[in-house]
């Protein structure tokens, strides 16, 4: 597995906001406990809110506060998708004004996210590179407001998926899309920034039973 790919991993269980300790995620994921810290250390310098300690466990919270603002995940979404883009542009004077909008951020952020001073909207390895699922956003929204079937493929893969768009999800820096997945007759959770081919489909889809968003959070729960 790569460490990307564990990184996500370990993301994903710790949304669920439950106690996480280090050695029940080592054993699940095949690796040490020593990195398994690592990876928290990663987590965090990355801008993933995660809270705990060694020994302790881990787990993160969604919702980042920003005084005297409560910022939905949505609303984070916009600030950092604008930091991001603007922030690697090649107008400097823009990417400069970005960058200290970022400082000014993380200044008054609440001591207590786990978020690095100086890395609000601009992510360290391994999530440089998330900020390619931007190009698809337009089409998954779209999708799933028309209840409009995609067929995508994802990066390393040969197979063409046929999804129904669910719903888009932002953690930690990392766009997600829950689907129903008609080729593997499956819900999934596809990273964005991993789906290279990307195409709306004309045919419509509606609400069957055991393939609904709300299927699909009975399931984790």
């Amino acid at each position: 597995m790569k460490r990307s790919d564990r990184l996500f991993a370990l993301m994903q269980r710790l949304k669920d906001g439950r106690l996480h300790t280090a050695e029940a995620m080592a054993q699940d994921l095949g690796v040490s406990v020593r990195t398994i810290y690592r990876d928290m250390d990663t987590l965090a310098a990355s801008g993933v809110p995660v809270e705990g300690a060694r020994g302790s466990g881990y787990t993160a919270q969604e919702m980042i506060t920003l005084p005297p603002l409560n910022l939905t995940q949505t609303e984070l979404e916009a600030l950092h998708i604008g930091l991001a883009t603007i922030g690697a542009s090649d107008t400097e004077d823009l990417a400069s004004a970005a960058r200290a909008l970022s400082d000014k951020i993380d200044a008054v952020l609440p001591e207590d996210v786990g978020t690095p001073t100086g890395k609000f909207g601009f992510a360290t390895y391994p999530f440089a590179e998330a900020a390619q699922g931007f190009r698809h956003m337009p089409a998954f929204r779209k999708a799933i407001r028309a209840r409009q079937k995609l067929r995508l493929r994802l990066e390393e893969e040969t197979k063409i998926h046929v999804v129904r768009p669910l719903h888009l999800d932002y953690w930690g820096r990392i766009w997600t899309c829950v689907v129903w997945d008609e080729t593997d007759d499956t819900f999934a959770t596809f990273r964005m920034d991993r789906v290279t081919d990307l195409t709306l489909m004309p045919g419509l889809f509606v609400d069957e039973a055991g393939k609904t968003l709300k299927d699909f959070h009975a399931l984790q729960s």
